[in-house]
């Protein structure tokens, strides 16, 4: 059994036991979560939500709050001696998912 919610503008395949890395939520950690917008849940056949299924949601705990990988952003034009080096490190929350309620 697998869901597919939207969180953040970004879509994720889950299945229960998975852990995943959303955008950050202000969550504490090891408290509950539930995602509310479902927009596919395959129990043996797949039913597709118009946005989303109705009644479904999946509910994960919060395990851990952090800072991914640093990304180089490097702006550069030639000839004119402009170079500037930036770094990024998007925050996330991980969870753990531990049921899919259809």
């Amino acid at each position: 059994m697998y869901a597919i919610i939207a969180n953040g503008g970004k879509q994720y395949k889950v299945e229960e036991g998975d852990l995943i890395r959303v955008e950050k939520i202000d969550v504490a950690e090891g408290a509950e979560y539930t995602f509310d917008q479902v927009l596919a849940v395959k129990d043996g056949e797949l039913v597709v939500g118009t946005p989303t299924v109705d009644g479904a949601c999946v509910k994960a705990t919060c395990t851990a709050q952090g800072k991914g990988k640093k990304v180089i952003v490097y702006k550069y034009k030639r000839k004119s001696g402009y170079h500037k080096k930036q770094g990024h490190r998007q925050l996330f929350t991980e969870f753990k998912i531990d049921a899919i309620v259809r």
